[in-house]
């Protein structure tokens, strides 16, 4: 896989911009300060979050990421698209524009012929649902400007992919709830309240997070993986 196959990486301004946010004392993601300071969050452009322009780009990169990750799963790392625009959806156009997104990646993985990653479930109703990409699992964060939470609110729409394996690893080593319940606290300082969207894990499906907007019970996922 060539470098020619991949997206561009985002502007330096754009780049610096997000760093400069999450590196701020109040930002409550301690994860996400631990990947930046590492130097291991890595960003690429996107063109139109509500287009299909480069998803094929995207794809291979998050298949080049998945990758990477198998020849070293001990570096704690982050995939991250800043797109272009728009920069006025609302929650509910960033929602649909970006399960629209994950739809498209998802049937280029399955069209390809990759496996589902092993220990997560495919079915997005499912508590143990994760998207999969190049055999490996992922956790999704949506950031976009008009974002009701602070901590998801970015001046681009943007995604940013996690490694579902990462996280059973901070489970094993017994670091993962110290990690959420920090997060938590932070979160609550920084928004004024609790998130009211974030549960246990194996709980409820983890889709009901990803675009960072607070749904109803009764919240159907728009995403079907020609796997499941």
């Amino acid at each position: 896989m060539t470098a020619a196959t991949l997206p561009k990486p985002p502007e330096t301004e754009e780049a610096e911009r997000f760093l400069a946010e999450i590196a701020g004392r109040d930002y409550p993601c301690v994860g996400a300060k631990s990947v930046a300071a590492r130097g291991t969050l890595q960003m690429a452009r996107g063109r139109d979050l509500t287009s299909g322009w480069n998803d094929l780009e995207i794809h291979r990169a998050l298949m080049e990421w998945s990758r990477q990750f198998r020849q070293d799963r001990d570096t704690l790392r982050s995939f991250m698209i800043i797109f272009d625009g728009p920069l006025d959806l609302s929650e509910e156009e960033y929602e649909a524009a970006l399960w629209q997104r994950l739809q498209s990646y998802a049937d280029k993985d399955a069209w390809l012929g990759q496996s589902y990653a092993q220990a997560v479930s495919a079915d997005p109703d499912d508590p143990h649902f994760s998207v999969s990409f190049g055999g490996e699992a992922f956790f999704v964060v949506g950031l976009h400007p008009g974002a009701s939470r602070p901590a998801r609110r970015f001046h681009r729409p943007a995604i940013v992919f996690n490694l579902h394996q990462q996280f059973e690893a901070l489970r094993k080593e017994g670091r993962y709830q110290k990690m959420r319940d920090t997060i938590l606290k932070r979160d609550r300082k920084f928004a004024g309240s609790a998130n009211p969207m974030l549960s246990n894990h194996g709980e409820q499906s983890a889709a009901r997070q990803y675009s960072g907007r607070a749904v109803d019970d009764d919240w159907q996922c728009p995403f079907k993986d020609k796997r499941e």
